[in-house]
């Protein structure tokens, strides 16, 4: 029996649901130390005076550390400048001085003695009041550029029989994984091991060498577990070259921890942003023309950029494309992958969309499908598989959607007004260069596979374990994947939804690698069934290779692992980056809303997806349902407040920055078309785990519309946007 496709539960589930995990901060290395963070209470300024001689002087404390004394330390990439290098203050909760001690207690009572003094300037953090101000930044991280056109939009907007213009903008919104972030740094001589919660452990290991001028072989990140990831732990932060840093200094090792509200100035968040869209079409439909600009926050320092407008260039069919995306420096830490980025182009895309389906009379879904592409638009190559006609029609009849009166406002349930809305789900899905596995099989016919990635709770372990059963024709039971280890085959991060399809990629070369070996000891043996037939009529199935021909004639791995006498091993190498596929699903939302009150609640999602082959359901349905509840709190609760004077993150805990609970959250209809893409190396599978967010918070906003007449182009959507919409809706008479 195939172990992929089957909902094998994940193999990591035990020892997280016992506390047998063990997360980087719960590692135990001899002689550990604690290290605290002292943090800036302004946003733009310069330190004038810094008094550590009370923190240095307590209890238990073995080092303060500031600007003064840490040390020169180069960048760990461009544009991120290293923590505690001089006396600017470029955002509030940036890092000015760490105290090691004893203990935690002990440190942290010492950071309450570091005397800061500041001159302090007036920030600007507000997007909006700073548009004027947008510029094109450097090329971004993703390797596009900021303006990207074909054809000539202009104009075709000027000759369209039927043209939208929209503005959408969306908040600052941040990360909360469940596990903070955390470092544990030990030197060894110029060895240097980190204990990290990480997405990311190549880049880890890549920016730390490149601080602190080592080579790979000295340089160890181990991340066996992580508590959630979502971006926000995707680089080398500030807290990581600390620990390490200081640790080198007190000649101990250094565990950092960042406290919550540390986490919402600490590393990156997803930037405020602000969209203008124009769309022409003809009236059957027909896109002709769309034009979306893109300004987002960064910081005024750093000026990185990360979201790029891809779903608009690639999803739909349409020869006018131009793309813009601009920056605007403020006194804020700056932005960054949040997952999924796409989710903040694809509301602006998928709501201006729905606008155009009522200006043209036509049912958002023959809209969509009416612009259906094969080929990718940017680059003019046909999807490996794409299936989301399959997606529209197939969610469409499990929500019921013939039976929606298109006409705002139109249905009721008692008091409440219901609220029909549907959207695109569409995510990048790979594009990393492959990854490296090691794989090897005992005398007990039992293999253990190795690759340096990590699991950030997307079912790593388990999906790994499935496509190595099946290459090499094991049972899961007799299948170990290990990760968590950068001495183990380097693999690329994951993010970019490329994990399925790289580390994948790497366990697939690997273990068909070592398959092929078992079979040619197996047809060399001269006392085996299999002796002297051909090796390419061989095939390996549940511990057994066998005669295609002649299935009765087969020996087991182990038997011809023991006849062999000693284990056999085999190795794929990091290869070259792979094209970037594209993953994409239909999302329908029913919502109600309180047409007094403002409420909104969500009673339904229905989600169909393509992710190529489900490498397994369980896994996949769990990824698909946390992304519908980010796309709820993206579209209805959560947003950053910062304080326009001081610059300061108001909500920097989980009790002020909303997020959805259980009571938020609807039963969910999930399901998948799982038919494999031949362009991929994964035994057909795609990443995923991104693609589900993306379509959640504009299907919630085309619903709100749907029911209350009134569209809110500002997210989140909140009861004060519905009931000021509702006094300029006819809607709102009950």
């Amino acid at each position: 029996m195939n172990a992929v496709g089957r909902p094998i539960a994940r193999v990591d589930a035990v020892a997280k649901v016992t506390g047998a995990a063990r997360y980087a901060a719960d590692e135990q290395v001899a002689g550990m130390t604690h290290a605290v963070l002292v943090t800036s209470t302004i946003a733009r300024g310069r330190i004038t005076a810094l008094d550590t001689a009370m923190a240095a002087t307590a209890a238990g404390v073995l080092g303060v550390f500031t600007h003064h004394n840490l040390g020169r330390l180069p960048r760990p990439r461009p544009q991120a400048a290293p923590p505690l290098q001089d006396d600017r203050i470029r955002h509030a909760g940036q890092p000015v001085a760490v105290v090691v001690a004893q203990t935690l207690e002990q440190a942290q009572y010492a950071a309450t003695l570091v005397a800061v003094n500041y001159r302090a300037e007036q920030p600007e953090v507000i997007l909006g009041d700073h548009l004027g101000e947008a510029y094109l930044p450097p090329q971004g991280p993703d390797g596009t550029g900021n303006v990207y056109e074909r054809g000539d939009v202009d104009t075709a907007l000027a000759g369209a029989p039927v043209t939208i213009e929209a503005v959408y903008t969306t908040p600052m919104q941040h990360h909360n994984p469940m596990e903070p972030s955390a470092t544990i740094a030990r030197w060894d001589g110029n060895r240097l091991t980190v204990h990290e919660s990480t997405q990311a452990m190549a880049t880890v290991q890549d920016e730390l060498m490149r601080v602190f001028r080592l080579p790979r072989a000295n340089v160890r990140v181990l991340s066996p577990y992580v508590g959630g990831g979502f971006g926000a732990k995707g680089r080398t932060w500030p807290h990581t070259v600390l620990a390490a840093a200081v640790a080198r200094r007190v000649r101990r090792p250094v565990k950092l921890v960042l406290t919550r509200a540390e986490a919402y100035t600490g590393f990156a968040h997803r930037a405020e942003s602000h969209q203008v869209l124009r769309l022409g079409a003809t009236r059957d439909g027909r896109l002709t023309a769309i034009d979306h600009t893109l300004t987002q926050q960064v910081a005024r320092a750093e000026g990185r950029f990360a979201t790029s407008a891809t779903t608009t260039r690639i999803l739909y069919a349409c020869p006018n494309v131009r793309t813009t995306r601009q920056a605007v420096g403020l006194d804020l830490a700056n932005g960054g992958y949040t997952r999924a980025p796409e989710t903040v182009v694809n509301h602006a895309l998928e709501s201006t969309l729905d606008e155009l389906s009522y200006a043209l009379g036509l049912d958002p879904i023959t809209l969509r499908i009416r612009n259906w592409s094969a080929v990718n638009q940017e680059t003019g190559v046909r999807h490996g598989s794409n299936h989301l006609r399959d997606c529209y029609e197939r969610a469409a009849e499990r929500f019921g959607w013939s039976r929606r009166d298109p006409r705002p406002g139109s249905m009721r349930d008692g008091r409440w007004l219901a609220g029909w809305g549907m959207a695109t789900a569409a995510h990048t899905a790979g594009g990393q260069a492959m990854s490296g596995a090691e794989v090897t099989i005992g005398l007990d016919g039992r293999a253990e596979i190795r690759s340096a990635t990590q699991d950030i709770g997307t079912g790593t372990y388990t999906v790994m374990k499935q496509i190595g059963a099946d290459v090499l024709g094991l049972p899961p039971d007799d299948v170990v994947f290990d990760l968590g280890d950068s001495a183990f085959p380097s693999a690329a991060p994951s993010f970019a939804s490329s994990t399925v399809p790289s580390t994948g990629a790497g366990v697939v070369r690997a273990a068909t690698a070592a398959r092929d070996q078992v079979i040619a000891l197996a047809v060399a043996d001269h006392d085996g069934p299999l002796y002297g037939l051909p090796p390419g009529r061989i095939a390996a199935a549940d511990g057994f290779l066998f005669h295609l021909d002649h299935p009765a004639r087969r020996t087991s791995h182990r038997d011809v692992l023991r006849r062999h006498g000693r284990p056999i091993r085999s190795a794929s190498q990091p290869g070259r980056p792979m094209t970037r596929a594209y993953s994409t699903g239909a999302v329908f939302v029913e919502v109600a809303v309180h047409p007094v009150l403002g409420h909104v609640r969500v009673r339904r999602i229905v989600g169909v997806y393509d992710p190529g082959r489900v490498l397994n359901e369980r896994t996949a349905r769990s990824q698909a349902i946390g992304g519908a509840i980010w796309g709820i709190g993206a579209a209805l609760t959560e947003h950053t407040l910062t304080d326009p004077h001081l610059g300061r993150i108001l909500t920097p805990n989980l009790s002020s920055y909303l997020m959805p609970v259980n009571a938020d959250v609807p039963d969910m209809d999930i399901s998948f078309i799982d038919r494999p893409d031949p362009a991929s190396h994964a035994l057909g599978a795609r990443g995923f785990g991104e693609a589900a967010t993306t379509g959640v918070a504009p299907a919630i906003g085309n619903a709100v519309y749907h029911a209350i007449g009134h569209r809110i182009r500002d997210l989140p959507i909140t009861q004060d946007k519905i009931i000021a919409g509702m006094q300029r809706s006819e809607t709102g008479r009950i």
